[in-house]
């Protein structure tokens, strides 16, 4: 889908494919770079479908999970990536401000872990295509559907980096203005659509930002990887 007019920042979104078509006008430049656009799931595959379209790259997964905190799973205290070994990223200043200590952190630890295993089983042995290929060397477009704390994303660029990537881009539709500039003072290549200074739930930004189940995202997986194949 092509993105009906050029996104100036106060728009809704109508969906999470529209974005991505927004998304994709904004990082046509790296095409000839032959990047690998990596989804995070779930709410990120359906934005990075038509990102990975229109640059011609392959679409794979990068299996992260939030920390939730205590009595509120949705604030993030971290986050945690699949890799050998995982890399885990701590909000400290959420974490102190909570009182939270390290035993129930290695709990929600050992939880999301075991999410990441059974996501694994469930899209990437079901579409092998989704696996992420050799990330040495090369550029690779973390996608989202939207960033409030930054830690889901700061993990993914945490375990791309011990990939050994040449480049990583953070590409989302909305995030949050001060976690924004936090990003690009760390040295992040950031594309964003919108960057409120207030921005209160991601799921604002859409008109249509139902949750997605697991059968939602492999059809959307198995139809980019069979699109891919015809090319």
């Amino acid at each position: 889908m092509a993105a009906s007019c050029m996104f100036d920042g106060t728009r809704i979104f109508r969906d999470r494919e529209e974005a991505g078509a927004w998304l994709a006008e904004r990082l046509g430049h790296l095409a000839a770079e032959r990047p690998v656009v990596l989804a995070l799931p779930r709410g990120g595959v359906p934005v990075a479908v038509p990102i990975a379209r229109a640059l011609n790259a392959p679409l794979a997964l990068l299996l992260v999970r939030k920390l939730g905190a205590p009595h509120n799973p949705e604030l993030a205290i971290g986050a945690v990536v699949d890799g050998t070994p995982p890399q885990i990223v701590l909000n400290r200043d959420i974490i102190e401000a909570l009182g939270v200590d390290e035993a129930v952190i290695e709990r929600e630890r050992r939880r999301q872990l075991a999410e990441i295993e059974r996501r694994r089983a469930a899209f990437l042995e079901a579409e092998p295509s989704a696996i992420p290929p050799p990330l040495a060397g090369r550029v690779a477009i973390v996608v989202d559907d939207g960033v409030a704390t930054g830690a889901t994303a700061a993990a993914a660029l945490a375990g791309l980096r011990q990939a050994g990537v040449s480049r990583a881009v953070l590409a989302v539709p909305v995030i949050a203005a001060d976690t924004a500039a936090r990003f690009r003072a760390e040295g992040t290549e950031l594309v964003a659509l919108a960057e409120p200074e207030d921005l209160g739930a991601v799921g604002a930004y859409y008109r249509d930002f139902h949750q997605l189940d697991d059968a939602e995202v492999l059809a959307l997986l198995t139809t980019a990887a069979a699109a891919r194949r015809e090319c």
